[in-house]
């Protein structure tokens, strides 16, 4: 029994911390108004607070806002980009893309693949069987993605 309470102690500590680190600015302001001896230091750290959590989830407080291509296309060309090109808010890249093949909006057809910007399908494609650039010798043909099957 004696451990149940002080596990409901705890739980209630837990509850009263987190209420009150999250209480507005302006509630919290009526603490500092009772110290008027502070000095020019504590003024300027108290004019940059920041905005009260209040009604948000922390999690997507915390989040920062990621600039889209849209407004800023130099971010397809970052390292790391998925590619050099903006779709829908979106870096692509044209070449490889099957939603955006050769241009935006572009979709490939069930079973074909974005090879250099143009929709082929690799189980008969010669210039590109089973993969992209993966040309069959002279005189053979891809079937089923394979050079010269049978």
């Amino acid at each position: 029994m004696k451990a149940f309470k002080v596990f409901l102690l705890l739980a209630v500590l837990m509850a009263l911390a987190i209420t009150l680190s999250a209480t507005p600015d302006q509630e919290e302001s009526f603490l500092d108004e009772d110290n008027n001896d502070t000095d020019d230091a504590t003024k300027s750290m108290q004019s940059e607070k920041t905005t009260s959590l209040t009604g948000r989830s922390r999690f997507l407080a915390s989040r920062a806002a990621v600039p889209t291509c849209d407004k800023y296309p130099r971010v397809c060309r970052a390292t790391g980009s998925a590619g050099r090109d903006c779709c829908k808010k979106k870096c692509v890249d044209t070449n490889t893309d099957r939603v955006n093949c050769g241009k935006c909006g572009k979709k490939c057809k069930y079973g074909e693949t974005c090879c250099k910007g143009k929709c082929v399908n690799p189980r008969s494609d010669k210039k590109n069987c089973g993969s992209c650039n993966n040309k069959c010798k002279k005189g053979s043909s891809c079937v089923y993605g394979m050079c010269s099957y049978a």
